[in-house]
């Protein structure tokens, strides 16, 4: 029957439009940085994804910074002295709390675990930074309008390729680099542009970005919703994180009080199924998830969570076939806690 991927919020399938983006991009030779003619095709390609990115983003094209990636974008706070971290907040920005007087509060809009949507406190610090890793291209986002300072992106949540991404940062707001060196990104962020992800990222984004319009998500979120609504027919005890508030539209975060979440994952994998005990970054860490403990979850209940993530080509067979495979797992812990 082949396997099914259901780990979309780690990273999704690489997009065909961002493949052919590449490759085209694989035949320009010039460094972005050189004056000669080569050079400034390499400049011209970066400088066009640049604006597809800004665009899609609905942000200033000089506010578009490319990364590494939404870790790396998140330095952005190291040049702050007190920074407040969301509780439930991937570990990228908790990785940069520091007490005190909060300059900066940094937040994620869309929960990678629970796909839970957070909405912006009316009364925080001067800055504000929202990771909006996984809510681009699945549900509306525009920068300015959300009133941040900041915003980090990560291309291969959108079906671009890994390893790129963006920080958005608000004209007029002073950083300083990112990574010293050569002052490429306007000086805020030095090394040789990443020119083929970069190519990637930004057909990767339009793509995403019209599924959005088209609403190919509605069609994700009735598939969620009936893997749920099978899940808790057929199994007691079990409970869905964030099933009371705004969610994202694909993702499912299930808990099993008892049934640790890294047992249910190396189980469903044998049985053909990509899913995550959490957050890609951190699901290899065995210990109780923190977004789960935050949201007033106890300790057996916070070890025992799997995330299911769902994309826009994710089949209804596929996810049925999920949900039987899983109650028959969930049958048999049920068999041996008796």
């Amino acid at each position: 029957m082949g396997r099914i991927y259901l780990d979309w919020n780690a990273t999704a399938p690489l997009r065909d439009e961002a493949r052919r983006a590449m490759i085209v991009a694989m035949d320009v030779v010039g460094n972005p940085s050189s004056v000669h003619a080569e050079g400034r095709a390499a400049k011209m390609l970066v400088e066009g994804a640049r604006e597809t990115v800004a665009g899609a983003l609905g942000c200033r094209v000089e506010e578009v910074i490319f990364t590494s990636g939404a870790t790396e974008a998140a330095g952005v706070l190291a040049g702050f002295g007190a920074v407040a971290v969301a509780p439930t907040s991937h570990d990228c920005l908790a990785a940069h709390a520091r007490p005190g007087v909060a300059e900066v509060l940094a937040m994620g809009l869309a929960n990678s675990e629970t796909g839970v949507l957070d909405e912006v406190p009316l009364a925080r610090p001067a800055r504000l930074l929202l990771d909006a890793v996984q809510a681009v291209g699945r549900v509306p986002f525009a920068f300015g309008w959300s009133g941040a300072d900041f915003a980090i992106v990560s291309a291969h949540k959108l079906g671009g390729p890994k390893g790129v991404g963006a920080l958005i940062a608000q004209g007029g707001v002073e950083i300083g680099s990112l990574r010293p060196g050569g002052g490429q990104e306007r000086g805020r962020r030095s090394g040789t542009e990443n020119v083929i992800g970069i190519a990637g990222f930004a057909a990767a984004i339009r793509a995403a970005q019209s599924d959005l319009e088209a609403g190919a998500w509605e069609r994700v979120r009735d598939l969620r919703d009936r893997l749920e609504a099978r899940i808790l027919d057929g199994a007691a005890g079990v409970a869905v994180a964030g099933a009371d508030r705004a969610r994202l539209p694909n993702t499912s975060c299930i808990v099993t009080p008892g049934w640790k979440g890294e047992t249910q994952v190396m189980q469903m994998d044998l049985a053909g199924f990509a899913v995550s005990a959490g957050s890609a970054c951190s699901s290899g860490k065995v210990g109780p998830s923190r977004v789960l403990a935050a949201m007033g979850f106890d300790e057996s209940a916070a070890r025992s969570a799997i995330r299911i993530s769902l994309g826009t080509v994710t089949r209804e067979n596929e996810v049925l076939r999920f949900a039987d495979a899983w109650l028959a797992q969930h049958a048999r812990f049920r068999a041996r806690a008796a």
